[in-house]
């Protein structure tokens, strides 16, 4: 798998994320995918589907600031939302992809970031 690809499954993976596509989340994510975030210690994909995906609809907007292949595996992502009270945010995860699935996420939370 080529670095752009593995940018591309992550891209699809936040993409899946901001519509609420299960189907397509479950296609993206490997059998042995791991989530951590300071929330979420190591949990596998059925708790990730069941407690963590369903978030989205607090979430009013939401971009993709970098999204770099750091190489042959993980890909960066720094990114910034606003949710529906128009609160914020700026989080970075680290999220590894083979076979063109993604078997870890590493989610490190921001603060507040202010308008503009």
């Amino acid at each position: 798998m080529t670095h752009r690809s593995n940018v591309e499954a992550v891209r699809a993976c936040f993409a899946a994320y901001l519509a609420q596509d299960r189907t397509a989340m479950e296609r993206l994510l490997a059998d042995e995918f791991v989530f951590t975030s300071p929330q979420d210690d190591h949990i596998g994909k059925a708790a990730f589907l069941e407690v963590c995906f369903p978030t989205a609809d607090r979430v009013r907007s939401q971009e993709l600031l970098d999204t770099v292949a750091l190489d042959d595996d993980q890909v960066f992502v720094r990114y910034e939302y606003e949710l529906k009270t128009g609160e914020r945010h700026r989080n970075v995860e680290v999220m590894t992809v083979r076979g063109g699935r993604l078997t870890e996420t590493q989610v490190y939370f921001g603060g507040r970031f202010p308008q503009g």
